[in-house]
């Protein structure tokens, strides 16, 4: 068992490694009007960018996840790390829309094995409370990243391009292949499981088969729509609707982020005492509430600070709503925690890279933006009710 410094080392690289989604959507987030008007795409186009990135985000989980239950978690960490650095590159020299498009693709599936891997190493050393709380102490480290990103995006953006942002992104990423070196093997030659693509399908198949991890990865699924519906929407309906520039958006953003980081360490603190199903259903209510009040202040034209507010509210239910899902629905399946993982992975970024693009198609509004969000936090809270 790890202590004292190594185990908090650990962490922190987990930590880091799970926020390879805020990481590669956040920073250039600022500029992404810039970009659209750079390569002479729409805002629909601009926003596949980042659409595609979470389609490899989930795509990519169904491979890393599997193969890290049959060879170990180590190696394909290291290698999706690696990919990821160099597709950030790419990125810089896209020379057209459609090219980046790809290219963002790529990089998703390349990402993807520091989000799975970690929370199944989570789950190789953790189980219960203990788990949902170290999942809690990922949230706050990879919640600084929303925190970061877009600020640093936007002060970076006053002496580069977005093409120099994926140039960070890339610098990010070797930094992170050096932290992942550090991480050592958890899941014993003994545990891991033989055999192709067969024996990954039965693994889906036992997952599916579940109606109580199927219910979580729904809660999770939804709760990602409310959270990437933001993150993809606002910083066009904040900027063309509320005449907010790229510095005060990225102020904003980072405001909101920090709710996610402050509801995570409550989380950490409590749910020991109260257990995770009592902080995950606290944490849909909050959702619900944050919701309700952002619809609501875009549809009475109440303005832009109870429009803040809610979001505040919403964003915030993440700190609470995604560790207590994960370790309840993972609990059971530590025979097959990666797979479990990559599951939970692909149905959160699929919701994430497919609605946000529909929405936007019809004109990215404020209330198209809340009321998606809204009717995503509701049908999250009623499949709370029929989970086991």
């Amino acid at each position: 068992m790890l202590t004292g410094a190594r185990r908090l080392r650990l962490l922190a690289t987990l930590g880091a490694l799970s926020a390879f989604g805020p990481l590669s959507l956040d920073l250039y987030l600022p500029v992404l009007p810039q970009l659209g008007r750079d390569l002479a795409a729409g805002d629909a186009l601009a926003q596949l960018t980042m659409s595609m990135c979470l389609v490899g985000l989930a795509l990519g989980q169904l491979v890393a996840g599997p193969l890290s239950d049959r060879v170990g978690r180590r190696k394909p960490l290291l290698i999706g790390v690696a990919a990821y650095a160099a597709t950030s590159l790419l990125c810089a020299f896209a020379p057209g829309i459609w090219s980046l498009i790809g290219v963002r693709l790529v990089q998703g599936l390349a990402g993807a094995a520091g989000l799975v891997i970690a929370r199944a190493i989570v789950r190789d050393l953790f189980d219960g409370a203990a788990a949902a709380r170290v999942y809690s102490m990922l949230m706050i480290v990879s919640g600084l990243a929303p925190i970061a990103a877009p600020l640093a995006g936007a002060q970076l953006s006053r002496f580069m391009d977005w093409r120099g942002l994926f140039v960070v992104l890339a610098g990010i990423g070797v930094l992170l292949v050096l932290a992942a070196l550090g991480v050592p093997e958890t899941l014993d030659p003994a545990e891991r499981h033989s055999g192709g693509v067969r024996a990954t399908g039965r693994q889906f198949a036992v997952l599916a088969r579940d109606r109580s991890f199927t219910g979580y990865c729904l809660m999770l699924s939804l709760a990602a729509c409310t959270l990437f519906t933001y993150i993809g929407l606002s910083s066009f309906v904040l900027q063309h609707e509320y005449q907010v520039g790229p510095q005060a958006f990225s102020v904003i953003f980072a405001v909101n982020s920090v709710g996610i980081v402050l509801a995570g360490n409550l989380n950490g603190l409590l749910v020991g005492r109260y257990g995770p199903r009592p902080m995950l259903v606290t944490g849909l209510v909050v959702c619900v509430a944050g919701s309700v009040i952002a619809l609501g202040g875009v549809a009475a034209g109440w303005g832009l600070p109870v429009l803040l507010s809610g979001l505040f509210l919403m964003v915030s239910s993440g700190g609470l709503v995604a560790p207590n899902a994960s370790a309840l629905a993972l609990i059971p399946h530590g025979e097959r925690a990666g797979t479990a993982s990559a599951f939970l992975g692909v149905l959160q970024f699929l919701a994430g890279a497919v609605v946000p693009p529909l929405v936007s198609m019809g004109g990215a509004t404020a209330l198209s933006m809340t009321l998606t969000i809204t009717a995503a936090a509701l049908v999250a809270l009623v499949a709370m009710r029929v989970v086991r």
